[in-house]
């Protein structure tokens, strides 16, 4: 990351952070409604329009920097970065893994990223560790479980691209959570960010029910 990016990227958490003790009585209410960690990430990211990372910081914030002098602090730093700059955070190409999203796994349309991932892996897309079998019977039982509750599949995109998968097992009262990245993506970020975004989705899917996850952020 060049000298300018950092900065920008304290920019614009700097940014965010002012918009938020602005809205700090707003911002309590939706922490307090949140879930959990993520959930509150993400609720803050939406209210604020900023990033992950500039919403992270926010949910960091300590009670401190609530008071007169401290909000002054984070105005004037950023005053400071708003001279030293030239662009802003808005003005630079996203980040691998900043944009992408999860969505459910649709046997019509996703056939193609589960082919590539099972040729990458040569193992059963169940968890359980066998060798693969027939692509379309292991959609076919995939379906059946997602169909009895005991089942999330996800695909990872960036804009149109499918970049990976997230595979959801309950098993023994546990989801074992795997993530898949696609070979040509890996390295990138795309798997942390898949694994940060999949906790709050197998938390929806399978509320009050432990994740383990059993390859962490495989292929990042």
């Amino acid at each position: 990351m060049t000298d300018d990016q950092q900065k920008a990227e304290r920019r614009e958490i700097a940014d965010t952070l002012v918009r938020a003790l602005e809205r700090r009585h707003e911002l309590l209410d939706v922490i307090v409604a949140s879930e959990d960690y993520d959930a509150a990430v993400e609720a803050i990211a939406g209210m604020l329009g900023t990033s992950t990372s500039g919403a992270e910081a926010v949910l960091g914030l300590s009670f401190d920097r609530l008071t007169k002098v401290s909000r002054r602090r984070i105005r004037d730093e950023l005053e400071d970065l708003n001279h030293e700059l030239s662009f802003t955070i808005g003005h630079r190409k996203p980040a691998p893994g900043e944009s992408l999203m999860l969505r459910p796994f649709k046997a019509d349309v996703d056939r193609d990223v589960f082919a590539a991932r099972t040729e990458d892996v040569r193992a059963a897309g169940d968890g359980s560790g066998a060798p693969a079998g027939d692509l379309d019977d292991e959609i076919r039982a995939a379906e059946d479980r997602m169909h009895a509750e005991e089942a999330v599949w996800l695909v990872a995109l960036d804009g149109s691209e499918k970049v990976g998968m997230v595979f959801g097992e309950l098993a023994n009262g546990e989801v074992n959570v795997r993530i898949w990245i696609h070979p040509a993506y890996r390295k990138q970020g795309y798997g942390t960010a898949a694994l940060r975004k999949s906790r709050s989705e197998m938390a929806a899917y399978f509320p009050a029910v432990p994740l383990v996850v059993r390859a962490p952020a495989a292929g990042a």
